[in-house]
C-alpha cells in the first residue's frame, strides 16, 4: 500500500502516519520528492483495514501495489533513484553514466593503462572482473583478492571508482572492502541467499538480468536486495537467451522502456556481452541509450587478440573513445543532455 501525503505535511504529522502504520504490524518506507512525501507500507494490508487513513492528517491519498515488487515499484517512490557509486559516478538523471574496462583483471598495467584511457574517453566507472563465472571449469577464473587489490590501487591512481563481480556469499564483505559498486552476474539474478547479503551491505549493486529471465523476475531479484536493506539498486539489460546464433546473446530493448514504466530504479544496458562481437557493441550501445538506458557497461582492453576472456567483444581503446564521441544525438533523441559522464 501506498500513502501520498500533502505538500504541506509536518514532521510531526508524517511520525504519525508511520507510528499508526507499524502499530498494525507493517514496516514502513519513506520517499520524499521535491513536492511529496510516498509512504510505503509493507507487509499484510488487511492489518491497515480497520483504520481510516484518509482521515489521518496529512494524508492526500491512499492506493494498493498491485504489483508483486513492492520496493523496485515505480509507485513506491516519489522520484525515479539515482544511485552514487562515489567519486561523481552517478546511475540515473539525465546525464549518461559510461562504465568500463576489462573482462578480466589480468595484470596490474594492464588495468591501469585501461583506466588512464577510458577516463580520458569520459567513462565514468572501471569494471574488471576478480571472481569469473566461466561455463567451462577449464577456462580463466580470476585473479580473487589480487585482483580486488589490483582495482583498488588503481581507482586510487586514477579517482575512478570500480565494479566487479561477487559470486558469493563468502566474498561479499572482501570484495565490497575493495570496490565501490557489487555485480551480480546473469547467472546469479536469482541466488536469493547472495542476493540478501547484498542487502545488508552498504555499497551500490549492478544486478544484471538473468539469460531467461523476465523483466518481472529482474524487479523480484531487485526486491531482495532492497527488502533486506539496501536501495542503492542498479538493473542492466544484458541480453537473453533465443534461438537466434547471429549474436551472443539477443540485447531486449524493448525491456528498458518497460523496467522505466515499471520501475524507479536506473537501468543500464551491456551491449558487449549482448551481441558478443565488438563490432555490435556501437550499433546496440546506440539503440539502448536512444530507447531510454541510464548508461552501458562496456568491455575495453588494450588488446582484445590477447585477453584472457572475451576478447571477441572488447572494444579496443580507439574504438571505445570513438564510440563516446558518437553518444551525443543518442543521449538528445532520448531527452537527455549531451553530456557524458566523467570523474
Amino acid at each position: 500500500m501506498i500513502i501520498v501525503t500533502r505538500p504541506n505535511i509536518t514532521e510531526a504529522e508524517l511520525d504519525h502516519i508511520r507510528e499508526r502504520v507499524e502499530a498494525a504490524g507493517l514496516r514502513t518506507h519513506l520517499s520524499r520528492g521535491e513536492r511529496r512525501t510516498i509512504l510505503g507500507c509493507i507487509g499484510d494490508e488487511s492489518l491497515l483495514e480497520g483504520i481510516a487513513l484518509r482521515s489521518i492528517p496529512g494524508v492526500e491519498s491512499v492506493m494498493p501495489v498491485l504489483r508483486p515488487y513492492k520496493r523496485a515499484s515505480v509507485d513506491f517512490a516519489a522520484e525515479r533513484t539515482v544511485v552514487n557509486a562515489g567519486f561523481g559516478a552517478r546511475f540515473g538523471g539525465n546525464s549518461l553514466a559510461i562504465i568500463a574496462g576489462p573482462c578480466s583483471v589480468e595484470n596490474a598495467d594492464m588495468l591501469e593503462q585501461t583506466a588512464k584511457s577510458v577516463r580520458a574517453s569520459g567513462a565514468s566507472m572501471l569494471r574488471g572482473g576478480a571472481y569469473k563465472p566461466r561455463t567451462s571449469p577449464y577456462s580463466f577464473q580470476g585473479l580473487g583478492v589480487e585482483a580486488l587489490k589490483m582495482l583498488a590501487e588503481v581507482r586510487s591512481q586514477t579517482g575512478m571508482p570500480v565494479v566487479t563481480e561477487v559470486l558469493d556469499t563468502r566474498h561479499v564483505d572482501v570484495v565490497a572492502e575493495h570496490a565501490d559498486m557489487l555485480q551480480v552476474g546473469a547467472r546469479n539474478m536469482q541466488n536469493f541467499a547472495l542476493l540478501a547479503e547484498l542487502g545488508r551491505i552498504q555499497r551500490p549493486v549492478l544486478l544484471k538480468r538473468g539469460l531467461s529471465a523476465t523483466v518481472t523476475e529482474l524487479l523480484m531479484a531487485a526486491e531482495y536486495i532492497m527488502a533486506h536493506g539496501n536501495n542503492d539498486v542498479v538493473l542492466c539489460e544484458r541480453g537473453i537467451r533465443t534461438f537466434e546464433t547471429g549474436t551472443r546473446n539477443t540485447l531486449d530493448v524493448s525491456a528498458i522502456p518497460v523496467i522505466k514504466r515499471e520501475s524507479h530504479l536506473p537501468v543500464i544496458v551491456d551491449p558487449s556481452h549482448a551481441g558478443g562481437d565488438a563490432d555490435l557493441v556501437a550499433p546496440l550501445s546506440f539503440a539502448a541509450i536512444a530507447a531510454g538506458a541510464d548508461g552501458l557497461i562496456v568491455e575495453v582492453h588494450p588488446d582484445p587478440e590477447s585477453a584472457l576472456s572475451d576478447g571477441d567483444q572488447s572494444l579496443t581503446f580507439d574504438a571505445f573513445s570513438s564510440l563516446m564521441s558518437r553518444l551525443g544525438p543518442f543521449a538528445i533523441a532520448s531527452g537527455r543532455s549531451m553530456e557524458v559522464m566523467s570523474s
